[in-house]
């Protein structure tokens, strides 16, 4: 859901089938084209920690090749209603990056209900655009969709994960490449990225074809791009920022090369439906 709290373990995965959790990792693949890697934080190994069988109702990314450039209407590459699940229609620029995506819209032909972005993310949940609606979360969600929780993420509250046995943000990144080296070049998505620490390391790491964060909480996400913007590098990134739900992924399934979700497992109000 939004993003990251102390103690259960990351988990990276994402499919259509049940899967245990296990501190060890696991590959899992629906698709015999794509492989689906899966990864639990070496702080569970540490601690007894109940498992979980986790239901992926949708699963991300289906790359395809524009044949022109500039403002275009065609199939959306990347991105689904997160109602019905069908392919979005895209308006605009093609191409996975924040000024691309900013500058075009998307609209589900299904259900006839557009989607676009807000100044710095693209807003992929049910409500989106809605003018009133009633949203309630676990209080363990909304915590992470206060400005002041946003800003402190960085500055001292994640560093204080290591006292709840993780290994650190570096060693934590080099475990999650070392068990992503069988989909290097691949797509991977980044959900519960938070103020965005990861999306960082993976998209400047230059071994992906490209990399979605998401999360539900709206500051977060503003947080993430105010560190994006700070490096004309990762500006002009195949990187997209994008607000959905966990439980409504909104992307094709089966189509995602690695998913990382970065001790966020607690956060989400159903782990079950995620």
């Amino acid at each position: 859901m939004a993003c990251s709290l102390a103690s259960p373990p990351s988990l990276f995965s994402h499919s259509r089938r049940r899967q245990e959790s296990s501190v060890h990792p696991t590959i899992i693949s629906s698709n015999p084209k794509r492989i689906h890697r899966f990864f639990v934080s070496p702080a569970s190994q540490t601690r007894k920690n109940p498992s979980f069988t986790f239901r992926i109702h949708a699963a991300a990314v289906l790359e395809k090749e524009s044949e022109s450039r500039g403002n275009e209407t065609s199939e959306s590459d990347k991105f689904s209603c997160p109602v019905c699940y069908r392919p979005l229609i895209r308006t605009g620029p093609p191409g996975l990056n924040l000024s691309a995506i900013y500058r075009s819209g998307f609209l589900c032909k299904s259900c006839n209900k557009p989607f676009s972005s807000r100044n710095t993310y693209l807003d992929l949940t049910v409500t989106s655009g809605a003018k009133e609606y009633n949203e309630s979360k676990p209080s363990r969600t909304e915590l992470f969709r206060s400005p002041f929780v946003s800003f402190l993420y960085e500055r001292g509250w994640r560093q204080n994960f290591r006292n709840s046995g993780f290994p650190g943000l570096d060693e934590e990144f080099r475990m999650a490449q070392e068990y992503f080296k069988p989909v290097e070049g691949g797509f991977l998505l980044d959900v519960s990225c938070g103020s965005g620490l990861f999306l960082r390391k993976f998209a400047s790491s230059g071994v992906y074809s490209g990399v979605i964060a998401l999360d539900f909480s709206e500051n977060m996400l503003r947080q993430c791009y105010d560190f994006i913007s700070k490096d004309d590098t990762l500006l002009n990134a195949k990187i997209a920022l994008v607000r959905a739900d966990v439980s409504r992924l909104p992307f094709e399934s089966g189509s995602v090369d690695a998913v990382h979700a970065g001790a966020a497992l607690h956060c989400w109000p159903s782990p079950s439906n995620a």
